[in-house]
């Protein structure tokens, strides 16, 4: 690697520029690497496992663009689709073609999508999922649950994770109490306080949930919580949203839902299935889905929904995804990449944890376990500080909070996981002596 935290003065420029013309530099909170003691990062290129900055360095890329390039940077086949596409037009703001074999793709592989719409960004999709479920139920209270994210619409900004886990109830400034107040949220996990709560409760339209939440790092539903929220809401006429706008085509072909086996009514995608480009969607059974507009009195519109450019590499994504085999290959890299952290980590008796589900992993400093957000609690931000730090002047690139999950791609070569395998064992040697 040829990385180095302290030269990048193109990047510092770039940086310093931005700050006069984006509030923070930057377009999205995270990527200003605040309280990391570091200058953000100025993307330039990317391909395969590596990202080059301003200056030229290259890092080797666990943030994946947040788990969205599972193919690594700039996959052939992908680029090829979608520079076609560009060529062909890049944006018609009416139906295509691409639209249909993406959703019909998406549908073969998950079995509770009878029908989808695509949007631009999960944020639109979660927002639009819940007046669905408003609009099919007549109800108007939502349960979400602790440090699980679904973006900022206004509704869903109640103790939420990623970036905003920091701040207080109502998560942002702007969000009107009349905007929260029919929005409920409780620990994550916890059976016995959910299903107290959904016994009691005559108004909630739905229950939304990461089963595999990945915006308070890597921290799986219990299987019988879901079990739980599966059959108190089939119960009460409450629909189960699924949010796997990480997980979808992340940890399974067919989601976290086909890992533990529970069928939601309603499913969010993102990331994954546009390919590298702007591309999210919700879908479910179909008596809901067509309460949507044209042929309901749900509204929802956008200019730039299934865009043909992100419908056609998503739908040559997912085409390779199906190649027998991709899931345990990238399974087994995962774990084995893991496997001597972990063994440390134990030997050692250190006070931090490695929790992972197929390729999306979290080391969590501070907690021996997280299963709720409570638990987030005994983070070590001193020494993610310094890890971060660490593996960036190594040229080694993990997502830059410890709220976040990091993410491994195929295209992760084995040279690069040993040299980072390396620099992670080394950093905790010395960042914990006393325990040696």
């Amino acid at each position: 690697m040829t990385s180095t935290l302290f030269l990048r003065p193109k990047s510092e420029a770039i940086y310093k520029e931005s700050c006069e013309l984006m509030p923070g530099g930057v377009n999205s909170p995270v990527r200003a690497f605040k309280d990391l003691g570091t200058l953000p990062l100025i993307a330039v290129k990317g391909r395969g496992d590596e990202i080059w900055d301003a200056d030229g360095n290259d890092y080797i890329d666990f943030c994946c663009s947040w788990g969205a390039l599972i193919l690594g940077h700039a996959p052939a086949e992908v680029v090829q689709k979608a520079c076609e596409q560009v060529e062909r037009g890049s944006s018609f703001g009416i139906a295509t073609p691409y639209e249909n074999e993406c959703a019909a793709k998406i549908i073969e592989h998950m079995p509770s999508i009878e029908k989808l719409r695509f949007v631009s960004s999960g944020t639109e999709a979660a927002m639009s999922a819940i007046r669905l479920a408003r609009g099919f139920t007549g109800k108007r209270r939502i349960l979400k649950f602790d440090g699980h994210y679904h973006g900022h619409s206004d509704g869903l900004l109640i103790s939420a994770g990623s970036g905003v886990s920091h701040l207080p109830q109502a998560t942002s400034l702007g969000v009107l109490t009349e905007h929260i107040e029919y929005t409920h949220s409780l620990p994550f996990n916890d059976v016995a306080a959910t299903r107290a709560f959904l016994q009691t409760q005559e108004d909630i339209a739905a229950v939304i949930l990461e089963p595999i939440a990945g915006n308070m790092g890597v921290v799986p539903a219990k299987l019988e919580f879901l079990q739980m929220l599966r059959e108190e809401t089939k119960k009460r006429g409450i629909l189960l949203i699924f949010d796997e706008v990480i997980t979808g085509f992340r940890v399974a072909l067919g989601g976290a839902q086909a890992l533990f086996c529970i069928r939601p009514d309603l499913t969010i995608l993102g990331k994954i299935i546009g390919g590298g480009f702007s591309a999210s969607a919700f879908g479910g059974r179909r008596e809901i889905m067509d309460l949507l507009s044209p042929l309901g009195n749900v509204y929802q519109a956008g200019t730039h929904s299934g865009s043909p450019v992100a419908m056609s590499a998503g739908l040559e994504t997912l085409t390779l995804l199906e190649q027998e085999g991709f899931y345990p290959a990238l399974q087994t890299t995962c774990d084995v990449f893991l496997a001597p952290i972990r063994e440390f980590v134990e030997r050692k008796n250190l006070p931090l944890c490695v929790q992972s589900v197929g390729s999306m992993f979290t080391i969590f400093f501070g907690p021996r376990k997280v299963e709720v957000r409570e638990d987030l609690a005994l983070l070590d931000h001193d020494i993610f500080k310094r890890f971060f730090q660490t593996l960036l002047s190594a040229g080694i690139y993990f997502s830059p909070s410890p709220y976040e999950s990091h993410f491994l791609s195929s295209s992760h070569t084995v040279e690069h996981l040993n040299y980072t395998q390396e620099i992670i064992l080394d950093f905790l040697e010395d960042a914990y002596p006393s325990h040696h």
